[in-house]
């Protein structure tokens, strides 16, 4: 039966071969051409309104996230503090341990010179007698002493125990709420981050208008109150001119509007709390502080360190919050107006409450 062979193909060669070559090119640049315009079909370039709109949402989250950031590095703060109080007691007991040792050591070395010796045999062997009464009294009299040394030693050595393990556990709590500080801190970095990567997607002309949108959204508070900066600060004139007409209802909220009016032009830096530069709550802890009046670190804690007040009724000086999470505040100034440090690249300036979703107001008493 005879075997059955496969052909062996030859290469096109000829006119054919160059057909063929040529029909494989166009298919290939075809498909490159389909793949392209797939690609750019599913990514599709975006307006200056869509970047603006996403890095508003990105520099939201880093302010939330900034707020959550202080609010850790607080509470670390707090319990760092309170571990040094507590490693100062343990070395202060100890030190009063050693020197009861001291003197316990002493009392032991005594009777150790003395021999031994037994009381009765002492009075036999001494040749006057009313000298070794006295000394026998002040033995006991040592003795109690001594007793009285131990117990205190005990008690110390049982505090000095207590004290260890509460610093033991103090500093497990302080390395959580470092790793928190450390977790909200790539937080803020990563949407800091990803907000300048979308801003680098714009042209030259798309990034004017993007910073016209961005000045439009301040123009009912920043040009009424004098001439701005190409910073976005005021100038000397702009800081104290046209002041809302409305007063303060008290001498600390007149001095903590004072500061915020003072402090216009300073950049916002994320976690700072002045003198050169704020975040929003920053601004606000320190403006207040000027006033005399402690407030708490973070927005989500000062709304409710005071008086909450409606929006209807706000007065100069009172603390006006924002979004849903409780991530921005300002300082009320009058006229639907507050003095704020807004996110990273801007400078505290003075704009509209209603630019953001209010969420409610307290005036700190």
């Amino acid at each position: 039966m005879a075997a059955h062979r496969k052909h062996k193909q030859r290469p096109l060669t000829g006119p054919a071969g160059r057909t063929a070559a040529s029909l494989a090119l166009a298919g290939a640049a075809t498909a490159t051409a389909g793949a392209a315009a797939g690609s750019a079909h599913a990514e599709p370039r975006l307006t200056v309104a869509q970047v603006k709109s996403k890095v508003d949402r990105l520099y939201e989250q880093a302010e939330a996230a900034t707020e959550r950031y202080n609010g850790a590095k607080e509470k670390a703060d707090d319990a760092r503090d309170a571990l040094d109080e507590l490693r100062d007691e343990a070395a202060r007991r100890t030190e009063r341990l050693n020197t009861s040792r001291a003197a316990l050591g002493s009392i032991a070395t005594a009777q150790y010179r003395a021999g031994g010796l037994t009381p009765t045999v002492q009075l036999a062997l001494s040749s006057d007698p009313d000298t070794f009464l006295q000394a026998a009294a002040l033995a006991e009299r040592t003795a109690a002493h001594q007793a009285s040394t131990v117990t205190r030693i005990r008690k110390e050595l049982a505090a000095i125990a207590e004290l260890r393990t509460r610093a033991d556990d103090r500093l497990v709590d302080l390395k959580a709420r470092q790793n928190e500080v450390a977790a909200q801190k790539t937080t803020v970095q990563k949407r800091l981050t990803a907000a300048e990567d979308l801003l680098d997607t714009l042209t030259a002309q798309e990034r004017a208008r993007y910073a016209e949108q961005e000045a439009a959204a301040d123009q009912g508070g920043q040009v009424s109150y004098g001439a701005a900066r190409t910073d976005g600060s005021l100038t000397r004139a702009g800081r104290s001119a046209s002041r809302p007409a409305t007063k303060a209802p008290s001498s600390r909220a007149a001095a903590a509007v004072a500061f915020a009016y003072a402090a216009i032009g300073k950049p916002y830096v994320w976690g700072a709390t002045g003198p050169g530069s704020f975040d929003c709550s920053g601004l606000t802890q320190a403006a207040w502080s000027a006033a005399g009046v402690s407030l708490p670190r973070t927005t989500y804690t000062q709304i409710n360190a005071g008086q909450r007040v409606p929006r209807s009724q706000l007065a100069p000086g009172d603390l006006v919050f924002f979004y849903s999470g409780i991530s921005h505040v300002g300082i009320y100034v009058g006229d639907g107006k507050m003095i704020h440090a807004p996110r990273t690249g801007t400078n505290v300036r003075i704009a509209p409450i209603d630019q953001m979703p209010f969420a409610g107001a307290t005036r700190p008493v």
